[in-house]
């Protein structure tokens, strides 16, 4: 009669019961999972160990562990008990590839990252002209600057770095000066958002999500653009969670975009949002007066140089150019632009009056703001619904925002504070007049106040 070995039952298989073949647990897998299912993760599952109870299963990477466990471990367990019922659980080691390993890999798999790598080098190079020393410094992105420069000196202290702020104001040209000032040194993957989620649907697609997986996980530097756009994608917001939580594991150094803060995007998970918070935020305001002459000079140097003409503005004009121009430093060189071609064609130096004929059509259309138009853009802002802004409802979530509208209609709109107050359900006009004289007074004394009416009033202008 066989006797059972005497050592403990959790480390030696019994010499009663039969060792299970691997092979005829992976056929089941597959009929059990399916094809694709099977191709992608399972099949890479090696049986390392088998003890009475439990088995080690050998797993590729951290990834790999981490995506079985939370998506198949209970069937996979259940699976293996009909093999051996003794079984109650499973654990997971990982196996390093090797060289010798890696050159194994199928060709048709190694094709595969390659169009992924290819593809991002196509549509993310880093511009070598977007560097720290073409960055103008002003008080609207000083502490914007000063976080990015320090990010390079020491990696993963400010993680991740969440830089917010309106359109064209230089967001930008600081993901791009860190991806340049780090590239020698580490694997810098710098790609935006809607990019990402570009080849996310493409390798979904393909049955290439393994591939994908693991390409985007192995940057030590990773630069994501405008991650607003993920808002409302439910899967590219699973794979950019799990990416990131992967990220800050190994230690990676995140750094992140927005036009707004991580707890005002709008339909993004909670979870994301406060990871993204977890970091640092810092914000680009809006450009003063002194940063946009700064820009505009600095723009007609570079223009000299490069085409070798002598441009010539005055002061004067210069300074309208900059205070005329509202919203973003890109429109500003935009208008720039276009009144240096209008000198240049017509072979004169400008005064101001040149000026205002050459961009009236450009500051005309800029300053066409609506009621209507003001109401959306605040409810939007505060992720809130139009109908409750305008509702009758007191609570600070709701009359904060319904009195910056307001301030915001009596200040950028002509009408009349009876015609504002009829806009918002019927109010009286000495309600409008509070809301102005509240919200005027909070934009003095406290900053972010200050710092959400300029954003709304960007977001107002720009569209």
């Amino acid at each position: 009669m066989d006797k059972i070995n005497s050592k403990k039952q959790n480390v030696y298989v019994s010499e009663e019961e039969n060792t299970i073949v691997w092979s005829e647990i992976q056929n089941s897998f597959r009929k059990t999972f399916g094809n694709e299912i099977y191709n992608s993760w399972l099949e890479k599952l090696t049986l390392v160990k088998e003890y009475n109870d439990y088995l080690i299963l050998g797993v590729p990477t951290r990834f790999f562990r981490d995506w079985i466990v939370s998506r198949y471990l209970d069937k996979i367990l259940e699976k293996l008990k009909e093999f051996k019922l003794s079984l109650n659980r499973i654990e997971f080691k990982i196996i390093e590839e090797n060289k010798q390993n890696q050159e194994l890999i199928k060709i048709n798999e190694l094709t595969k990252v390659t169009e992924i790598k290819d593809s991002i080098l196509n549509y993310n190079r880093l511009n070598p002209n977007l560097n720290f020393e073409s960055f103008i410094r002003g008080k609207s992105n000083d502490i914007a600057l000063s976080y990015s420069q320090k990010v390079c000196e020491q990696t993963a202290r400010y993680n991740p770095l969440y830089i917010c702020g309106g359109v064209g104001l230089g967001k930008t040209h600081l993901l791009n000066a860190i991806g340049l000032k780090l590239q020698n040194d580490n694997n810098v993957m710098f790609i935006s958002a809607e990019r990402f989620m570009y080849h996310f649907i493409k390798s979904i697609k393909k049955n290439d999500m393994v591939n994908f997986k693991d390409f985007f996980r192995k940057s030590s530097i990773f630069i994501i653009d405008d991650i607003q756009f993920i808002s409302g994608k439910e899967s590219l917001q699973e794979e950019f969670f799990h990416t990131f939580n992967s990220l800050m594991e190994k230690g990676s150094q995140i750094i992140i975009s927005s036009d707004r803060s991580p707890m005002k995007l709008d339909k993004v998970q909670d979870r994301i949002k406060s990871r993204l918070a977890g970091g640092l935020v810092v914000d680009i305001e809006v450009p003063d007066l002194e940063l946009k002459v700064k820009i505009i000079k600095k723009k007609i140097e570079e223009i000299q140089s490069q085409f070798k003409e002598s441009i010539s503005l005055s002061d004067e004009v210069i300074n309208y150019i900059a205070s005329e121009s509202k919203t973003s430093i890109r429109e500003l060189i935009g208008v720039l632009n276009r009144v240096i071609a209008f000198s240049r064609v017509h072979n004169k130096d400008l005064n101001i009056s040149d000026c205002k004929n050459i961009l009236k059509d450009v500051f005309n259309q800029i300053r066409v703001i609506t009621v209507d138009k003001i109401q959306n853009v605040v409810s939007n802002y505060f992720n809130i619904a139009l109908s409750e802004m305008l509702s009758q409802r007191r609570s600070r979530p709701l009359a904060r925002p319904r009195q910056i509208a307001m301030y915001l209609a009596k200040k950028m709109t002509t009408r009349s504070l009876p015609e504002i107050g009829r806009r918002f359900a019927n109010r009286d006009h000495t309600t409008v007049i509070h809301a102005v004289k509240t919200i005027s007074r909070l934009s003095e004394q406290d900053d972010e106040m200050k710092k959400n009416i300029n954003q709304i009033k960007s977001l107002l202008i720009e569209k």
